[in-house]
């Protein structure tokens, strides 16, 4: 494929849907980064859903998930961060996920909503966002009470789970290793592909093999491991995020939605989340893992489910408009 033509990618267990646009936006610091809008064959759109993804995921990931947001009448509205997918990548080792500072991503989210989402699709806007995706989310929240009108996160990023070491003790060695320079070392093995029996993402074999397919046959949209500043960032703004202080200024109606089976993030560590301010409230659905919109359908539908009947807001287009403006 041509580097200047921005493209999307389609396997036969993973078509592309129709009626889209593709192409790049230049994000912080020049970084170009890969987007695409996905529109509704209903006539009238009820709106657009922000699609934010987790790390290591493209937009091809949630084909499926589009379609059942364009089949409601919502526009779809995603990219791909940098770093991954088929945005520009950050280290000369391509596979290795990194990020040389997580306000960055809220940079580009930024430019994305005043560059693409404002000018090229519909009111009201929503935002639904996973994992690494929603903890950006959550960071550029308290600037979002004028474009989002509500927000869904899933499996947010807000606690370290299951890990040998402590937060704090992790947090300090990857520190450590910023501070002598070697930020971009890696902090694990490669081992894809990963076998699905132990897996720690969905209970939902079809999914979890059509997305290992679609790396296996388009490598260039696949991440390893990631960099021991990757992991500082991020814990360094989990830190940060989940303050009353920051709470506290956060005015778009949330819902948090995790998995009950989540081994990523802790269950607990959501419902927590969302008992700590006021715009926020979380849900659990038992058994699921951390990948909700991956799930086997006794937990994607619910997830989506809960989805469905939280965006869009019960307005029309004009009462969004003036929101928006004033």
């Amino acid at each position: 494929m041509s580097d200047d033509i921005a493209q999307l990618i389609e396997t036969d267990q993973n078509p592309i849907p129709g009626n889209h646009v593709v192409g790049w936006f230049d994000g912080c610091g020049g970084k170009r980064l890969r987007y695409a809008i996905f529109k509704s064959d209903i006539p009238v759109a009820r709106g657009t859903v922000v699609l934010l993804q987790g790390r290591n995921e493209c937009i091809e990931k949630y084909y499926e998930t589009i379609r059942h947001f364009t089949a409601r009448g919502l526009w779809v509205a995603t990219f791909d961060w940098r770093g991954q997918g088929l945005s520009d990548r950050l280290l000369k080792n391509p596979r290795r996920g990194h990020l040389r500072r997580f306000a960055d991503l809220e940079t580009d989210l930024a430019i994305f909503l005043e560059t693409i989402v404002l000018p090229e699709t519909r009111l009201p806007f929503c935002m639904v966002a996973h994992s690494m995706g929603a903890l950006v989310a959550l960071a550029a929240a308290p600037l979002l009470a004028n474009r989002i009108e509500r927000m869904v996160l899933l499996g947010p990023f807000v606690e370290l789970s299951n890990q040998p070491l402590s937060k704090w003790t992790i947090r300090l060695l990857t520190r450590l290793t910023r501070l002598m320079g070697l930020g971009w070392v890696g902090t694990g093995r490669d081992r894809f592909p990963s076998p699905f029996e132990g897996n720690a993402v969905t209970s939902d074999p079809a999914r979890y093999n059509r997305n290992i397919d679609l790396y296996l046959a388009h490598p260039e949209l696949r991440l390893g491991p990631p960099s021991a500043r990757w992991v500082n960032e991020m814990l360094v703004a989990m830190n940060r995020v989940t303050r009353f202080e920051h709470l506290d200024q956060i005015k778009v109606p949330t819902l948090l939605i995790g998995g009950g089976n989540d081994r990523i993030v802790a269950p607990q560590a959501i419902e927590n989340l969302g008992n700590r301010f006021r715009a926020g409230r979380a849900i659990i659905i038992d058994g699921a893992r951390h990948e909700l919109m991956q799930e086997a359908d006794r937990y994607r539908m619910s997830a989506l489910a809960a989805i469905d009947a939280f965006i869009p807001p019960d307005q029309d287009a004009e009462t969004a408009a003036v929101s928006l403006t004033g």
